[in-house]
């Protein structure tokens, strides 16, 4: 009987990360067991199968995932940073739901390669501990993530974030200055005005590209900040490019002359491909990185 694996995290979203993290553990199970069943929990199952040739179930339609997680041998939970509450507790609540239902089937849970926290919520720090001291196996990414778990009595392993793993891009650097900017709760008009004010001060000869990594969280702004930035000088050359592809966005990150980013993996992708960086620590994960 072949080996069956389900795969929870923040996918089907298009978010160039978290589906680029996918796609290499993806590759990766495949080429140690090629048989192995995959089963992804995803917000979009169809596109997830026809991209990467698994199983997928509808991320939300609890009795598919219960079902899934009945029949499996192992859960993997990430990567990324799953176990956090600054972007919404119900995200956090919903993820380690996953885990528990996977032990409840007495399953082997891994936690991927994640940052943990932060978790300001006591009640949810502390159930989330509680979960992962049943884990039979955790990596995380960075040493703060495993500091707070070591803390808490939990062991775990320090393993590069799986898109490092891309290995170096061959793109022809150009002159291109990289902005990525991303909807957040202090990223407001004072803010991006400053921001363009400062960008026409030290890049007014050089092309600006402004780099959508998660269409859906990014095209707004970045049109917002390219209207400010013409408003301030209109001779700026000036275009936003979208995340239609993740081969596209890492090829573009990878040939710039520099780039200013809030995203952690369109920072992550730069500092690989040897591309100056002035990380926006909008979140500890990308303030952790830049340390």
């Amino acid at each position: 009987m072949n080996k069956k694996v389900c795969i929870s995290g923040y996918y089907g979203f298009d978010n160039f990360g978290d589906e680029t993290i996918l796609e290499i553990l993806v590759k990766n199970l495949k080429n140690l067991q090629p048989d192995l069943v995959i089963n992804v929990f995803s917000s979009n199952p169809p596109k997830t199968a026809d991209r990467l040739g698994v199983n997928s179930s509808q991320t939300f339609n609890i009795k598919e995932v219960i079902k899934n997680l009945q029949n499996c041998n192992c859960l993997i939970s990430g990567g990324g940073s799953l176990l956090q509450d600054s972007t919404s507790k119900k995200s956090l609540i919903y993820y380690l739901a996953v885990l528990l239902i996977a032990k409840f089937f007495r399953k082997k849970t891994i936690i991927f390669a994640q940052g943990i926290g932060p978790i300001r919520d006591k009640f949810l720090r502390s159930l989330t501990m509680q979960v992962l001291k049943r884990a039979d196996y955790i990596t995380v990414r960075d040493t703060k993530s495993y500091n707070l778990l070591k803390e808490h009595g939990i062991n775990s392993y320090i393993c590069s974030d799986p898109v490092w793993n891309l290995g170096k891009i061959n793109s022809a650097r150009n002159n291109k200055i990289g902005i990525q900017l991303r909807e957040f709760s202090n990223i407001n008009d004072e803010f991006l005005h400053s921001l363009a004010v400062s960008i026409n001060k030290y890049f007014n000869s050089e092309d600006i590209l402004l780099l959508s990594l998660q269409n859906r969280l990014d095209l707004d702004v970045l049109k917002k900040f390219k209207d400010i930035l013409l408003g301030i000088n209109p001779k700026l050359k000036v275009e936003i490019s979208e995340n239609s592809s993740n081969k596209k966005t890492a090829e573009e990150i990878a040939g710039l002359k520099a780039l200013i980013a809030m995203r952690y993996h369109a920072n992550l992708i730069a500092i690989k491909n040897s591309v100056k960086i002035l990380p926006i620590a909008y979140d500890i994960k990308v303030k952790t990185l830049a340390e």
